[in-house]
């Protein structure tokens, strides 16, 4: 299992926008993928479920990965995490 720190980086928080992004890269991945906030967690996979995260702007989340792919679908996560333009 990969775990990377990310950090909120839009103004809006955690959004649909962003959220669908990180879902349609989830989706093509093999590796389950989970963003940690505290107890909270939410699949990658679920766009409700990363939403109800509540995580507004400059909340740092644990980025889970676990399978056949994850370094490569760590890294897609991690780039849009790295791209505040949502």
């Amino acid at each position: 299992m990969k775990t990377t720190k990310v950090v909120v980086p839009w103004e809006g928080g955690l959004h649909l926008r962003p959220a669908a992004d990180l879902v349609n890269v989830a989706r093509k991945s093999n590796s389950s993928l989970t963003l940690r906030l505290g107890e909270k967690r939410a699949s990658l996979r679920s766009i409700v479920s990363l939403v109800t995260l509540c995580a507004t702007m400059g909340t740092p989340l644990v980025l889970e990965a676990n399978g056949e792919d994850e370094e490569r679908a760590s890294q897609k996560i991690v780039q849009i995490f790295s791209h505040p333009q949502h």
